[in-house]
């Protein structure tokens, strides 16, 4: 006679650690159906699926915006007579559309913007899942929810012109070497969307032609207001940080209107969706605040010294706040959680790090107009020796206050 089977069994035997390929691929969308055995138990409504899905929804204002931003920027150099790229991105969009021009709405810039960003993220995302799935079978562990937002983080910040072949280069560096080898989710001491992004400027700088890149069009020089500045095309003589406010210039800046990668090109969608992660509490506000505030300090100390070379001395925080990926950067990648500071105080320290270098970087390198970049990735690997500080000055106080 046959013994029947322990239905428990079977569905233990079913999840058991990424055994079955099939387990692996479904914990991407519920959670397993097991319950935690053993004495200590954390139970709480919050877990990596729930926090990557809000996480998600957060960037989604920035997404949108910057695919009709994308279309935008195209639609404005094709008006200045720049003929339009021989590409099949475009071909897809012209099949379903009666093309780009001068008439074309909101709408049809939308989804000019979609067929070139969509190819970006799709490479990002199934180079990160292929990876994501053999250092999980390699473990015996499930795959884990993060890879959606660090390849939706990655591709927000490079630029749209980038190959796709360097963007499963990029990413593919990111995830293995800075989180994977370290032992994956939660033991990674660096960001992976920034190390990715770090590698491929780096490694392929010929490739990486950030002016030309901006914007979906052959031949046209979308440069962005750090560009200029760094340049000498902007000037901000006698620019009080508050002009910028009603400066028009500075408004579109902040609406996303200007060229740029396709998540940091607006501060204002940006900020909306950073605002719900500071509500559900999933980014501190202690690191954002610190960030602002180092970057405020620095650039108004540097407004002080002035220089009559380099413009970006003269440059007011206001215009810091606006431009390049310092906001997408202050918002969803400081406050990343796994490579910043545990403590209170570590966290403030970090944020003050990455304001500062930011804005350091940003003025005395004029080869690297943008800073935010290196100064997260730097802070990353100062985040340990800031919690390592707090915690033995938090001892040494204990011990004095026992008499010890």
């Amino acid at each position: 006679m046959t013994k029947p089977k322990n239905k428990a069994t079977e569905q233990d035997a079913y999840y058991e650690h990424g055994n079955s390929m099939r387990g692996l691929f479904r914990s991407l969308i519920i959670a397993h159906g097991r319950s935690t055995k053993g004495r200590v138990h954390v139970r709480d409504a919050i877990n990596v699926k729930r926090t990557m899905t809000i996480v998600a929804m957060c960037l989604l204002p920035a997404i949108l915006f910057g695919m009709y931003n994308l279309g935008l920027q195209a639609q404005l150099a094709l008006t200045a007579k720049v003929v339009a790229p021989d590409t099949w991105q475009l071909a897809i969009f012209n099949t379903f559309t009666g093309g780009l021009n001068a008439q074309t709405g909101g709408i049809g810039l939308f989804f000019y913007g979609l067929s070139f960003y969509l190819p970006i993220y799709i490479a990002a995302l199934t180079t990160t899942l292929f990876w994501e799935v053999v250092f999980a079978k390699a473990r015996g562990q499930e795959v884990n929810e993060g890879f959606f937002v660090t390849a939706l983080l990655f591709t927000l910040i490079v630029p749209v012109g980038t190959p796709l072949w360097l963007i499963a280069m990029g990413i593919t560096f990111g995830v293995v070497v800075a989180k994977e080898l370290f032992g994956g989710m939660g033991y990674n001491f660096l960001n992976p969307a920034l190390a990715a992004l770090a590698f491929i400027y780096f490694a392929y700088p010929s490739e990486v032609r950030l002016v030309d890149q901006l914007v979906a069009v052959d031949g046209y020089s979308g440069a962005t207001t750090l560009m200029q500045v760094a340049k000498g095309k902007m000037e901000f003589a006698n620019y009080a940080w508050s002009d910028a406010f009603r400066d028009p210039a500075w408004r579109d800046a902040f609406l996303g209107l200007t060229p740029g990668a396709i998540g940091e090109t607006s501060t204002l969608a940006i900020l909306i969706g950073g605002a719900v992660l500071l509500l559900t509490r999933l980014a501190d506000w202690r690191i954002v605040v610190s960030v602002f505030v180092g970057m405020v300090a620095t650039a108004t100390m540097f407004n002080v010294i002035g220089s009559a070379k380099n413009e970006m001395f003269a440059m007011p925080w206001t215009w810091h706040l606006v431009t390049g990926g310092f906001a997408i950067a202050m918002m969803f990648m400081a406050t990343d959680p796994i490579t910043t500071s545990y403590t209170r105080k570590g966290k403030i320290a970090f944020g003050l790090l990455v304001g500062v270098m930011t804005v350091l970087i940003r003025v005395v390198n004029p080869k690297m107009p943008e800073g935010i970049m290196l100064a997260i990735l730097f802070a990353n690997l100062w985040a340990p020796i800031f919690d390592y500080v707090v915690a033995r000055a938090n001892i040494k106080r204990r011990l004095k206050r026992n008499g010890l």
